[in-house]
């Protein structure tokens, strides 16, 4: 009867949608801990519930198939994210969207910058860190940065985890038994600061960092019961290279069984015995497949990578129904939610010997039902298999078809940790989605790219699509439609636009028919990202479009006070203010409580780049439309005078000015511009309109 209760106080929580301080004690009394699982390059073909079943079961067919009965029923036991999106189709700059919370418009590591240093600013660690949440990455990190190790500057344990275990080095993640290096060379595994990889005799990673983060929850459990815990768990399986574990899974699965850890130098999991790279999976070893759709000729055996494929990967199904028993067996199933996710869609690569087989995507059709695989902007490249799991909160057998994408996660768990997101984030909360209560808002679902190569040429793809040259592309999710373009070469270049619901496959282009929704994509995606030097685009001197025909507009901005309790400035999209009035200058303005945001248009006078610049007592954000201009949040100084140029289409454009105050604060906001050589000046009030 006390779980009900609890529950009972939760879903309170969740219908009231303002976020308060007694929501994040009531959460926090419940010690919803978060687990959050992301693999390397499985695509959402990879899954029997949502596409190798189909190939298994397909009349008359003999195609090769795939087992993940554990996630299987992870799936039927929870939620189907079914058009859930990774920010970006390759590695790092996934992850770093993911763990900002920001769109691929406003990352700062984008496209192939492997082992750059993540920003320091909000991330998914350190805002359940100032949530009361204890927290640990596991596995796979590469947003480093350059630096003797192991000082590097974005070290997991400077970015929000008070704990971490696993590879810090992009590459070192390509090889899965880091003392041996069977294949790419001995590689580095950090605990901390400390290096330890000479301890880890037959080590294989995927098990490994299974062990660790059953350890951590166990250990937690027996010393910190009482303190919610954030675990971010990277596997580096099953990209590339296709290595084989020892041995079978160990028998049983989690407190009593399964994988575990020994902490006896040279044997350091339970798995560290027999031969490295060794193990098939008896489901595969003898399989066969009707390699050329004729009834009339035998069927021949699979090639080894393919079985070393499926081994690894039904080794992350078990890894999975390992952890998820150890919640069982610990009875803090009920206060976990469990996200199970990839960082991109599947791989065309095994990294092996020229003596076996090539690894193709479409051998499996990891790609799902879609064309597309890591590092394309069609469906396949960015659709990723995406799981909840949270027993008796999540309904059984859901599936939530709203589109949404990895930076949605970070003002998730906030939420559902006690307080509105950040500001600075991208994403939505999906917690109304999970929980079936309340309205879900919709998501920004956007990313931006580039890749030298090409469309590979699958028979399964649309023909016109094979061999397609990628270069610069961008996609944007709208309702039902997503726009794709690939090489691009201006900000006036035509989007395909496909019925993803209806047409996953994206066979039907209907651009000729929505010519109203080409114009809209071609603007939105001007007015929702930054610029960035690292990573030019043909389209970063384009003018943003302003808003055409605004309603009836009334000099000044809307001016809503809010009592913010989060130690960053926080989305209000789920906050009631407390008082709303019209002001003419905002930095006259009085506020009554500790934040007033400032909302509405900015009239700009004539086509061209602006700078704007702010200084606040104490903590200040801008948005223009979707874009994050300026962030004087994070680690800000009072009085700090920061800037940001963009280039405007003469017009009204939407603006947002968040101020947060303290009653000690002695500098006022201070906002100012320039553009077309003329000085900085403060920003005129007759330009405010709302």
């Amino acid at each position: 009867m006390q779980m009900d209760i609890k529950k009972i106080l939760l879903i309170l929580c969740l219908m009231g949608c303002g976020v308060d301080t007694a929501w994040s004690q009531q959460v926090t009394a419940r010690k919803l801990n978060i687990i959050f699982i992301l693999v390397d390059d499985l695509g959402y073909g990879d899954l029997g519930v949502l596409f190798q079943k189909t190939r298994q079961h397909k009349p008359g067919e003999k195609d090769p198939w795939l087992l993940t009965p554990n996630l299987d029923q992870m799936a039927k036991d929870g939620a189907i994210l079914s058009h859930h999106y990774a920010a970006a189709p390759v590695c790092a700059p996934s992850r770093a969207s993911l763990l900002l919370g920001v769109s691929q418009g406003h990352a700062n590591v984008r496209d192939n910058q492997f082992d750059k240093a993540l920003e320091d600013n909000y991330t998914l660690g350190n805002v359940l860190q100032k949530a009361g949440y204890t927290t640990a990455a596991i596995g796979k990190w590469g947003l480093q940065g350059e630096g003797e190790p192991p000082h590097w500057p974005a070290h997991p344990l400077k970015r929000g985890f008070d704990y971490y275990f696993g590879y810090i080095a992009h590459v070192d993640g390509h090889e899965h038994y880091p003392k041996e290096g069977i294949y790419r060379g001995s590689k580095q595994v950090w605990e901390n600061n400390n290096e330890i990889s000479r301890a880890l005799d037959k080590c294989y990673t995927g098990d490994l960092f299974t062990a660790v983060a059953k350890k951590y929850i166990v250990e937690h459990q027996q010393k910190q019961g009482d303190q919610p815990f954030f675990m971010y768990l990277a596997y580096d399986t099953p990209h590339a290279v296709l290595e084989l574990p020892t041995q079978a899974y160990p028998k049983g699965q989690g407190l009593h069984g399964g994988i575990r850890w020994l902490g006896t130098p040279g044997h350091m999991i339970n798995t560290a015995s027999g031969t490295v790279d060794s193990y098939v999976y008896p489901q595969y070893a003898n399989a066969v497949y009707d390699h050329d759709k004729d009834p009339a000729t035998p069927e021949i055996p699979w090639p080894d990578t393919y079985k070393r494929y499926a081994s690894v990967t039904f080794r992350i199904d078990e890894q999975i129904g390992d952890i998820l028993q150890l919640l069982k067996d610990l009875k803090i199933e009920d206060n976990t939610l469990v996200v199970f996710t990839s960082d991109n869609g599947p791989s065309n690569e095994s990294y092996l010997p020229k003596t076996y087989v090539s690894y193709q995507a479409d051998f499996f059709h990891t790609f799902g039902p879609f064309d597309g695989i890591k590092r394309d902007l069609y469906e396949g490249g960015l659709r990723v298999p995406t799981i909840a799991w949270w027993p008796g909160t999540i309904e059984t057998n859901t599936e939530i078809t709203s589109a949404n994408i990895s930076y949605d996660w970070l003002p998730t768990f906030t939420e559902l940790a006690g307080y509105s997101a950040p500001v600075r984030s991208d994403g939505v909360s999906l917690v109304s989605a999970l929980t079936k209560r309340g309205q879900q808002p919709n998501s920004l679902v956007y990313a931006e790219y580039f890749h030298p190569g090409t469309v590979l040429k699958y028979s399964a793809f649309v023909p016109e699509r094979q061999g397609k040259r990628r270069k610069q592309m961008q996609m944007l999710r709208v309702g039902d439609t997503v726009g794709v373009r690939y090489d691009v070469q201006s900000a006036n270049d035509d989007f395909e636009i496909y019925d993803v619901v209806h047409d996953p496959q994206q066979k039907n282009n209907l651009a000729s028919e929505r010519p109203s929704l080409q114009q809209y994509m071609k603007a939105r995606v001007l007015q929702v990202r930054m610029s960035d030097t690292s990573a030019a685009r043909p389209y970063d001197q384009a003018l943003i479009p302003s808003v055409k025909n605004p309603v009836k507009l009334g000099q000044g901005l809307t001016m809503k006070n809010y009592q913010a309790n989060t130690p960053w400035i926080p989305d209000t999209r789920g906050m009631k203010p407390i008082s709303v009035s019209v002001v003419a200058d905002p930095a006259k303005a009085k506020i009554s409580s500790n934040m007033a945001v400032f909302e509405g248009y900015i009239d700009i006078p004539s086509d061209g780049e602006y700078t704007f610049y702010i200084s606040a007592g104490h903590k200040a954000f801008i948005r223009i439309h979707d874009v994050s201009l300026i962030d004087a949040d994070y680690q800000y100084t009072q009085g700090e005078e920061r800037q940001a140029n963009v280039r405007l289409r003469v017009g009204y454009h939407p603006i947002k000015i968040y101020s947060m105050t303290n009653p000690e604060d002695l500098e006022t906001l201070n906002l100012q511009w320039s553009y077309k050589g003329q000085p900085k000046e403060k920003i005129p009030d007759r330009v405010f309109y709302h």
